[in-house]
């Protein structure tokens, strides 16, 4: 059993049932599976919870599980361990990391801040745990624009690190928010070229964004709001057709749970791909879940100072969420 490449690399015996195997693991280790709605089709079938980042959040704090299995990326998996300390963390492959989160050096980040003394801070969940130490509250794209008009309106706001999150959110409040110039590689290579012979090709089809698209992307939309927003606007919509502008992995539960609708994967700007996927959400496998579960590698651990620091912005966001109503 090796862990060296970030995962268990051990073999498998290719005769095994590996669903069955998962479920029996996960009883016998006492563990809840959580998967973010990019995942692999194969990873949500067997989850216990499938949600957006607030929702696995919500959920980490809540779970009477020893053992989280976060099948999503590694800032995922460290939300779960600050929220959770004394449970076992697993992320299936630790290589799975953010392009966000790594577009905001916390070291980086710490001097923004310090050039800009008397903001507040505000930190997508999107971000490294070094970085959430350095917030005051944490947001998510499901709850970003209520949390920022919960803020005195002129409060000075340092906003990171998705530079297109933070400028939909100053356009829809009246912010001047200041933002770190950062963002998600998957959402900003949707093509407005393509999504426009799109909607010539789908006239009655609704168009879905998810927020950390840039701005022309955005305004081509019917409906802008997170992965679950996104879901549930399709859910109750009438129309037949929807365009959906986030990775792709969504597109199973919308499927799933609309079989009489048609989904679309709005295509990126380069290549031939019809759809626009998280390469770094793709890696956890099938075979990778039962190995985390079978050897209960490879755990997430974050540094206690710094999760002592990271905890509270965190709460502070599940606090004013519950306040707010957006959460109970």
């Amino acid at each position: 059993m090796n862990v060296d490449k970030g995962y268990v690399d051990a073999p498998i015996d290719e005769h095994l049932d590996l669903r069955s195997e998962i479920l029996r693991l996960k009883q016998e280790r006492n563990a809840v599976i959580m998967a973010h709605y990019y995942q692999r089709q194969e990873i949500q079938e067997l989850a216990d919870h499938i949600g957006d980042s607030l929702a696995l959040a919500q959920l980490a704090a809540k779970t009477d599980a020893q053992v989280i299995v976060l099948c999503g990326v590694h800032f995922m998996g460290e939300t779960a361990k600050i929220l959770c300390p004394d449970k076992t963390v697993i992320v299936p492959d630790l290589s799975a990391g953010c392009s966000l989160a790594d577009s905001c050096p916390a070291d980086e980040f710490e001097a923004f801040v310090k050039a800009h003394p008397g903001h507040t801070v505000v930190s997508y969940v999107n971000t490294n745990a070094a970085v959430k130490a350095l917030t005051d509250v944490v947001v998510t794209s499901s709850n970003a624009k209520q949390i920022v008009e919960s803020l005195p309106e002129d409060e000075p706001i340092i906003f990171g690190p998705d530079r297109n999150l933070g400028n939909y959110i100053n356009s829809i409040t009246g912010r001047k928010m200041l933002l770190w110039d950062g963002a998600c590689h998957v959402h900003e290579q949707f093509s407005v070229q393509k999504l426009m012979d799109l909607r010539k090709q789908h006239r009655d089809a609704r168009v879905l964004v998810h927020p950390e698209c840039p701005k022309p992307i955005r305004l081509v939309a019917d409906k802008v709001g997170s992965t679950q927003a996104l879901l549930n606007y399709a859910i109750d919509n009438d129309a037949r057709e929807f365009i959906v502008c986030t990775e792709s992995g969504i597109l199973f539960q919308m499927q799933r749970q609309c079989p009489d609708k048609t989904f679309i994967p709005a295509p990126p700007e380069d290549g031939t791909c019809a759809c626009n996927e998280c390469n770094f959400m793709k890696l956890i496998t099938i075979e990778k879940l039962y190995n985390s579960l079978r050897y209960m590698q490879p755990t997430i651990e974050v540094d206690p100072a710094i999760a002592e620091r990271a905890v509270r912005p965190i709460e502070r966001m599940l606090d004013i969420s519950k306040q707010l109503g957006i959460i109970k």
